[in-house]
């Protein structure tokens, strides 16, 4: 039987992805790999985040969904948050990366960036026209 759980998530652009994470201070592995659970059993994933009980936090493509799913053996989960904030603050790093490559690609440059007391983050972009 499995441990492993499967937790949707909007998360659609790779490089966002990794570059949220990193912000979060994670080293993510990518390629076809497998997802470390309890008493070695896998799950393939495109993406994977090692803890330090060696167990992985993994996030795979769903084509039905269009998105990455994150999945990981939740009775492993060993970060010092739980699962939802961890969630919450990678969808936020995610929105994050996301505005700035779109931004930068339609010639703006960040001006500003301000992270507020209640934890959201405010941004001022420019561009020279």
């Amino acid at each position: 039987m499995s441990h492993f759980s499967t937790v949707k998530t909007e998360l659609r652009d790779l490089t966002s992805l990794v570059d949220a994470l990193g912000d979060m201070g994670y080293a993510p592995r990518q390629g076809e790999l497998q997802v470390r659970g309890y008493r070695g059993q896998t799950v393939t994933a495109q993406l994977a985040v090692a803890q330090d009980n060696g167990a992985d936090i993994g996030f795979r493509w769903n084509a039905e969904t269009g998105s990455y799913e994150l999945v990981t053996d939740l009775e492993l989960w060993k970060q010092p948050v739980p699962v939802e904030r961890f969630l919450a603050q990678l969808n936020q790093g995610y929105a994050l990366r996301s505005i700035l490559a779109a931004t930068a690609e339609e010639g703006f440059q960040v001006a500003e960036q301000t992270n507020t007391q209640d934890g959201s983050i405010e941004l001022v972009v420019t561009r020279w026209a």
